[in-house]
Parts: C-alpha cells; sequence; structure tokens
C-alpha cells in the first residue's frame, strides 16, 4: 500500500484526522523547507552551517519535531533565499471572518529580487 493511501485510510479514524489536522503547519513548514532545500542541492548540513546550527536541528525541523523559534525560521528562510510568511486564520465561517483566504497558515516562499527585505 502507498503512503498516501495508507494516510487516506488513517484520516477515516476521528481520532488520528484531528491529530493529524493539528499537526498540519508543522508538516507545511517541513515539506517547504525540504522542498527548497532539494531545489538549490543543499544538503541538511550545508543548511545547518550556513544559519550557525547543528544538522541534527535542520533533521529536527524537516521531521516536524519539536517548536522551532521564528528566529529560527527566518535565518532558514534567508539561507533558502525564501521570504518567511507567518499568517492566523479565523476559525469563524467565511462571511463572519475578517480574512478567509484559504491560504496556509505558515509559509515560505521564494524571495523575489525588488521587493523589499524580509
Amino acid at each position: 500500500m502507498k503512503a498516501r493511501e495508507l494516510l487516506a485510510e488513517f484520516r477515516k479514524d476521528p481520532e488520528f484526522a484531528k491529530a493529524y489536522e493539528e499537526l498540519a503547519p508543522e508538516f507545511e513548514i517541513a515539506r517547504q523547507i525540504i522542498r527548497l532545500r532539494a531545489e538549490l542541492g543543499m544538503t541538511q548540513m550545508e543548511l545547518a552551517e550556513k544559519i550557525g546550527t547543528r544538522q541534527s536541528n535542520i533533521s529536527r525541523l524537516e521531521n516536524g519535531v519539536g517548536h522551532p523559534s521564528v528566529s529560527l525560521l527566518k535565518r532558514v528562510a534567508n539561507a533558502l533565499g525564501a521570504k518567511l510568511r507567518i499568517r492566523f486564520e479565523s476559525g469563524l465561517p467565511a462571511k463572519e471572518s475578517l480574512a478567509s483566504s484559504g491560504q496556509p497558515c505558515v509559509g515560505m516562499r521564494p524571495h523575489e529580487e525588488g521587493q523589499g527585505g524580509s
């Protein structure tokens, strides 16, 4: 059974689905860091050296373990040539919400030249 199929099966369990959704921001951060690092052909060790930390910290970050500080995420984003964006979303229905975009609440995107600082 493929990983996606297995995940779909597990998500049928309401307790699993709730726990999975609660970890969604951590998984999204990990996915984006791995993707950006891979696009640059950079190893975990190279990223760690670039931001002044240990490779094990990058590994934990990419595994969704721990609670990274905003400062660490900013350093990682900068080292990957990306811009860190953090946004809160209301849990209210769309008509009651001040901002309901449906976008991920935490993300990194490649930094484009000429768009100002971080």
